[in-house]
This record gives C-alpha cells, sequence and structure tokens, in this order.
C-alpha cells in the first residue's frame, strides 16, 4: 500500500480563512515596515553599504567589550563587534575604510589585539574589504536583479496560463528599458524599480492578466516580510541574502505554479454548457488537491534549510535563515495569496473561457512526460 501523509478527500475550506490569513500577513509586512522605520532603513553589509569585515577567532572565550577596547589604538572609524556562533570566541568586526591596504589592516588589527590580549591568542578567519562606490553599484544591480526576475515570471505565467505570450513579452520589455535606461541617464534605480513594478501591477490589473498579478503579489508578500523580519532580527542585507530572496522568488513561484496549474485543469474539466461551480469551489479543490505535496515539498527543503543554519556555520548563517523564513511564507503565499486573488479579480466563466482558448494544449503528463 502506498504512503500518503494526507487523505485524498481532505475538504478544507482554504478561500474561507482568506481573510483571516490577509490579517496575518499584514500583520507581518506593519511589523516589518516598522522595523524597518526605527533601524532607519535596511541594514546593509559591506557588500553595500562600503567598508571592512574582518572574522576573528579566539582560543578562550572572551566578552565582546574586551574585544572593542584592545582595538582602541586603531584607527577603525564606525566599528561594531558582533558575536557570531555560541562559544565567546568568534567575533566579526564592521568599520569604515580607511584606504589602508588589506595586507596593512591584517597586521595592524592581529598586533593590537597580540598586544592588548596577550594570554588569548587569537587569529583572522576572514577580511572582506568594498570600496562605498563598489557596494552602490551592488545593491543596484542586486534591486534590478529582482525586479528582472519578476518581469521574467511575469511573462511566463500570463503566457502559460493566460495565452498572452506577446501581450505581457511587449510588456516586460518595455518595462525593462525604462528601468534600464532611466538608470543610464542617472535617474535613482531604486525609485525607478520601485515604479516599474508599480506599473507592472497596473498592467496586470487593466490586462487582465490575474494569474500573473496573483503571483507578483504573493512574490512581494513574501519578500517584504522575509526583509522586514530580517531587519527585526537584525541581519544585514549582503550578497548571500539577496542570493537566498532570489531562490526564495524561484521557491515560491514554483509552488504557486503547482497551485495554478491544478486550477487551469479543474477549470478546464469544467463542461461548456450546464450549471458551472464559482471560483470559489474551484480554488478550494484545487489547493485541497494539491495540499499533500505543498506539505512534503516545503516540510523537506524546510528541514535541509534548518541544517544548513543549523550546522552550515556562521558564514552561511544568513542564507540559510532567509530561505527558511522564504520557504514558510512561500508556502502561506502560494495558498492564502496567489489562489485567493484569482478569486477577486475575475469569476469562474472568465477563467472557464481562457482555459479552453487553445484546445490543442497539451497537459502535463498527458503522454507520460512531465
Amino acid at each position: 500500500m502506498a504512503f500518503a501523509l494526507l487523505s485524498r478527500q481532505t475538504n478544507i475550506d482554504f478561500a474561507g480563512f482568506r481573510r483571516v490569513a490577509y490579517a496575518i500577513s499584514a500583520l507581518f509586512i506593519a511589523v516589518g515596515i516598522f522595523a524597518i522605520i526605527l533601524n532607519g532603513g535596511l541594514r546593509y553589509g559591506v557588500d553595500f553599504a562600503g567598508g571592512a569585515m574582518v572574522q576573528i577567532q579566539f582560543e578562550r572565550p572572551i566578552a565582546d567589550e574586551q574585544v572593542k577596547t584592545a582595538l582602541g589604538s586603531v584607527a577603525l572609524p564606525g566599528l561594531t563587534v558582533q558575536q557570531v556562533g555560541t562559544e565567546d570566541r568568534d567575533y566579526l568586526l564592521r568599520f569604515s575604510l580607511t584606504g589602508v591596504e588589506n595586507l596593512d589592516l591584517r597586521d595592524q588589527v592581529s598586533s593590537a589585539l597580540k598586544s592588548s590580549i596577550p594570554d588569548n591568542p587569537s587569529s583572522i578567519q576572514r577580511l572582506e574589504t568594498v570600496g562605498p562606490k563598489v557596494g552602490n553599484d551592488l545593491r543596484n544591480m542586486a534591486i534590478e536583479a529582482l525586479f528582472y526576475a519578476v518581469l521574467l515570471i511575469t511573462v511566463y505565467i500570463s503566457g502559460r496560463f493566460e495565452h498572452s505570450w506577446f501581450i505581457a513579452g511587449a510588456m516586460a520589455a518595455v518595462l525593462w528599458g525604462a528601468v534600464y535606461g532611466a538608470g543610464y541617464v542617472g535617474f535613482n534605480r531604486l525609485w525607478g524599480v520601485a515604479i516599474g513594478m508599480v506599473i507592472t501591477l497596473l498592467c496586470c490589473w487593466k490586462l487582465k492578466l490575474n494569474f500573473a498579478l496573483g503571483a507578483i503579489l504573493a512574490l512581494l508578500h513574501d519578500v517584504m516580510v522575509t526583509l522586514g523580519l530580517l531587519t527585526l532580527l537584525g541581519v544585514e542585507i549582503d550578497l548571500n541574502v539577496i542570493a537566498a530572496l532570489l531562490t526564495l522568488v524561484g521557491y515560491s513561484i514554483n509552488d504557486t505554479i503547482v497551485v495554478y496549474d491544478r486550477i487551469r485543469e479543474n477549470l478546464r474539466a469544467i463542461p461548456s454548457d450546464g450549471e458551472k461551480p464559482t471560483m470559489y469551489a474551484v480554488i478550494n479543490r484545487s489547493v485541497n488537491q494539491t495540499l499533500s505535496r505543498t506539505i512534503m515539498t516545503s516540510a523537506t527543503t524546510l528541514a535541509a534549510c534548518l541544517a544548513l543554519y543549523i550546522l552550515g556555520g556562521s558564514v552561511i548563517h544568513d542564507f540559510a535563515l532567509t530561505i527558511t523564513l522564504g520557504v514558510v511564507f512561500g508556502t502561506f503565499s502560494s495558498v492564502f495569496v496567489a489562489a485567493p486573488i484569482l478569486m477577486a479579480f475575475g469569476n469562474v466563466d472568465l477563467y472557464h473561457t481562457k482555459a479552453h482558448k487553445n484546445d490543442d494544449y497539451e497537459r502535463p503528463g498527458e503522454h507520460g512526460i512531465v
């Protein structure tokens, strides 16, 4: 007998819980925004803000104040000392660049620690320096990468589920050109991406690309909640976190596509004549049919992320934490954000017509290949 985590006959009213889910999402987003405002903006790491980062390991546990006092004789503007790990032996130093070479910086930090704390030897495990101009360029490219990923996802979702490849492609090309051109002429790239994202949502709404609209709103939900919680937890935004956010976007859209695909198949199964079910019923049926797959995929991914977070060490700690939060909220948004959006912006007649727009479409697995 095949193993089944959940009964195939589950009938949970997911659509009925959508307002509660919206309230939960709004709460997390509000907490995140409040944390960002209270912090004076996102906490950028050395990769984006510029400066130096030095990781030091001592032979025996030591207090962070003692480390900071020991480095008082070295010119390290804006020095912050952060403990990593749980043994009080590893510390991360962050400070602005002083124009010295990496070799001189390493020698100065090592000499200061050796002379001030002679009875507790230390070693430099990692040293990274990034100039402010390079950091600003990296930050702009990271923001644009997230925006372009959303544009490509819009084209794919619109083409696959609404057969609007040309419309979505033309919209994405125009928005890509506008955002790229705005940055090229000196317009603030962050504002350019923000305006481009708003225009993308408005275009999807006006063109009735509701599947794409739901997917984009779900992705924005995941990214906003994750960034807010990372700020609340005191995590700095660096290249590792951006890589995790891009991974999160890919994971979340994959889960959303599974739910969307089942909704489309159930819509295609509705006969053209006779009474049609409501979108409320179609969404509930589709989410229940994919529930076992969603839980198993999310649980196994979450187990791997938690293993990285607990056992992966300080270097990959922030990456694993971001992915862990993303898996939780990505699964939540696929069920309670992406799917109910279809019900809010359309009815079963509209989606039934789109599902039968291309009768020559070959369903996944129809000929034994998925």
